[in-house]
């Protein structure tokens, strides 16, 4: 097999999908420390300005039993259930892309912190001083990364992740890939346990 280059993980903090992903994408990081890993941000329901309706919040808690089933990560629906809660995932996304613009050595560990903190314990990511305060925990200055996040440049940072999410084709969450040159291979798409995942990288055909 040609040689990799890098990982490309394409995710949304707030997909819950993804957070079940998390412990299978930290074992094959493990497996392959050889590759570095991209983070790239996918705005699962970026920009989003409505209220979730009671349908949506039952159609969104469904979807995270679904989830708790498969990886067995914890879930608190508190935050959810709040009247007036919007669904928005650009601030989680922007403050992923702010750790790993500003050099933070494991932007898939802060993505991680900052789902552990939305899925188990009802944080409200899609506030700034919320993601300020994770950044804190994870070892940033807080106040520089909170002028960071909130920086013109940090808005057009994470618009530049979603527009190569899309340029490359990626419509659902989670996806990995692996790069040869300019092409993107596909590992796996979507929710997958860690066999899968090492079956998909095994099994890549690249000339």
């Amino acid at each position: 097999m040609p040689t990799l280059e890098k990982l490309y993980y394409f995710a949304d903090p707030m997909c819950s999908w993804c957070y079940g992903f998390g412990p299978a994408l930290t074992q094959f990081i493990a497996n392959h420390a050889d590759l570095p890993l991209s983070v790239v941000m996918g705005g699962l329901r970026a920009y989003n300005t409505e209220p979730a309706s009671d349908q949506q919040k039952a159609d969104i808690r469904g979807h995270w039993r679904h989830v708790e089933e498969a990886s067995g990560l914890p879930f608190n629906d508190a935050l959810l259930m709040k009247p007036g809660f919007i669904y928005d995932t650009e601030p989680a996304c922007r403050a992923v892309v702010t750790a790993r613009e500003a050099g933070h050595a494991d932007a898939f560990g802060f993505m991680k912190a900052v789902q552990a903190a939305f899925y188990r314990d009802a944080r409200d990511v899609t506030q700034a001083e919320v993601l300020a305060d994770i950044a804190g925990e994870q070892g940033m200055v807080r106040a520089a990364f909170l002028a960071e996040f909130n920086s013109a440049e940090m808005r057009d940072a994470v618009r530049g992740d979603f527009a190569l999410t899309q340029s490359v084709g990626i419509r659902g969450f989670p996806a990995l890939c692996a790069a040869h040159g300019n092409v993107l291979h596909p590992i796996v798409r979507g929710y997958a346990p860690i066999d899968v995942v090492e079956r998909g990288f095994a099994g890549l055909k690249i000339s």
